[in-house]
């Protein structure tokens, strides 16, 4: 049976280097080794192929034409396997299609501005990304990543936090001007509310009212689909609303909305994950890219 022996590339490194270098003092600097060490690995590998390929004196070093021969194949060969190694790495750099599904808040207020950034760091992938707040199965709709807000049901998937985005209570100045303002919680139950109707919704707001956790159960005239659309229903006079503070951040700040009850706002937030199939622990690059990517740019505050 073949003797298999993986130090010979280090070997050859060591020995180049001895030679390029003039002596094993300066090569065992490069490699941060003992000259003595550098000494018997060197002398190991001429043992090990029954030729003396250096002679030494104690000036300088001198080789013998076997060691000459080999260190022209040798440095023939480091720069064959560093070739090969640029080549692997090449055929693993992020590429390819990749498939993200996110809700509506993140996708359309922190992605979907991001993605010129992404395509110019990572000009080898394809991004297709659909913006719903639909639950997507991974499987089925053969979706690499997925964005999700709120707890996370039971799966085979695996998750990687992105952050967690601070609630507000907001509605509309026209819609405070003919509905008053709520003071406290109680008073929510006087005012439209606006509800969601899919699957996944948190149905309740919290509320902490001088450490007394209290709950609203929202369910007006209306109740919608998505976040963006109660967003631009509470715009439009249509209720009150509970909304990322980042997904309203400009409308308050341009007076379409005003934030309620932050008195009474328990603080803490919704948690955003990005989910996807893995096995093993292991991840395509282009998943990978993209997740690290959210991690460093994607902001929820």
């Amino acid at each position: 049976m073949a003797r298999l022996d993986t130090n010979r590339s280090g070997e050859m490194e060591v020995y180049v280097r001895v030679v390029e270098r003039g002596g094993f003092s300066a090569a065992a600097r490069d490699f941060k080794m003992t000259p003595s060490a550098v000494s018997k690995l060197v002398g190991r590998l001429e043992s090990r192929l029954g030729v003396r390929l250096l002679n030494r004196s104690t000036r300088k070093l001198q080789l013998t034409p076997e060691g000459q021969r080999f260190y022209d194949r040798a440095v023939n060969v480091l720069a064959e396997l560093s070739d090969a190694e640029d080549e692997a790495a090449r055929a693993v750099q992020p590429r390819g299609k990749l498939r993200v599904s996110v809700n509506m808040p993140v996708g359309l207020y922190r992605i979907l501005p991001l993605v010129p950034v992404f395509q110019a760091r990572f000009p080898d992938i394809d991004l297709d990304i659909t913006v719903s707040d639909k639950v997507v199965d991974l499987y089925e709709e053969r979706a690499d990543v997925a964005i999700r807000s709120g707890p996370l049901p039971s799966s085979g998937l695996i998750a990687r936090k992105l952050g967690q985005c601070r609630m507000v209570i907001v509605a509309s100045p026209d819609y405070l001007d003919g509905a008053g303002t709520p003071r406290n919680v109680e008073d929510l139950s006087e005012h439209q509310l606006i509800g969601y109707n899919f699957p996944r919704a948190i149905s309740e707001w919290s509320f902490d009212d001088h450490g007394t956790i209290k709950t609203v159960m929202p369910g007006g005239k209306v109740c919608v689909g998505d976040a963006e659309s109660a967003r631009q229903l509470a715009v439009a006079g249509g209720g009150v609303a509970r909304l990322a503070a980042f997904h309203v951040r400009d409308d308050v700040d341009a007076g379409r909305l005003c934030v309620l009850l932050e008195a009474f706002n328990p603080g803490g937030g919704v948690d955003i994950h990005a989910v996807y199939v893995g096995q093993g622990g292991l991840m395509p690059a282009r998943v990978r890219a993209f997740l690290d990517f959210c991690i460093e740019n994607v902001d929820l505050n």
